[in-house]
């Protein structure tokens, strides 16, 4: 298996889980405007320190196994993983976290 068929593997489960999370807590634009924000950090500084890695020769990819493009030094390959990560655990802290009982109820 190629890295891009892993990432999109890893991409589709995060996202399936974030929309699951989504439709059952009825999360709203706040939430996504959050994730996005924790997305773009994450993305940059894996561009950055995967391109400091690899100009260090810390680790090494097999071409034959990218894609191609990369931004600086690191595939793009790379940036599914911090995007997966972005979606994933806020989307499963939703799910785990205790519903809020209705106005009036007690638990």
């Amino acid at each position: 298996m190629t890295y891009v068929g892993l990432a999109v593997l890893f991409l589709l489960v995060a996202a399936a889980v974030a929309a699951v999370a989504t439709w059952r807590r009825r999360l709203g634009l706040g939430w996504w405007a959050r994730t996005g924000v924790v997305a773009v950090v994450l993305l940059v500084l894996t561009v950055v320190f995967d391109s400091v890695m690899i100009a260090a020769d810390l680790f090494r990819y097999d071409p034959a196994a990218l894609a191609g493009p990369r931004l600086l030094l690191a595939p793009v390959e790379d940036l599914a993983w911090p995007l997966a990560a972005a979606l994933l655990l806020p989307a499963l802290a939703e799910l785990l976290r205790p519903a809020k009982a209705p106005a009036g109820e007690e638990r």
